[in-house]
């Protein structure tokens, strides 16, 4: 049952519903995450620590980059289920449509320049 629950808590959240329908359009960095939804560093960071946690994201380095992906759902039959369905879920929500507008115009030089 904690499986579950850590899946269940980490979905509780506007930011992380935000964040994991970014990630289904492309890869991220928490410096684009954290332009393109507006709020801090740190805060981004620990959502980011609670999806994987839940097995919901993963994360490669990149030289001195971190990128973050969906997960495979390998992890959990839970987050598996989860990011399956969440492909069709939300689609037409407002919130959901601003936060994935214009990701594919996200560029992290552009953001590192400023």
């Amino acid at each position: 049952m904690k499986d579950f629950l850590r899946v269940a808590k980490a979905l509780s959240d506007p930011n992380r519903l935000k964040i994991l329908k970014m990630l289904q359009r492309k890869e991220l960095c928490v410096c684009e995450l954290q332009a393109h939804l507006g709020i801090a560093q740190p805060t981004v960071s620990k959502h980011l620590k609670i999806l994987e946690g839940a097995g919901l994201v993963t994360f490669r380095k990149e030289g001195l980059w971190v990128n973050y992906r969906l997960a495979d759902g390998r992890g959990s039959p839970y987050a598996a289920s989860i990011l399956g369905n969440l492909k069709h879920w939300l689609e037409s929500d407002p919130e959901i449509a601003r936060a994935v507008e214009n990701v594919f115009s996200i560029r992290r030089e552009e953001i590192k320049k400023k």
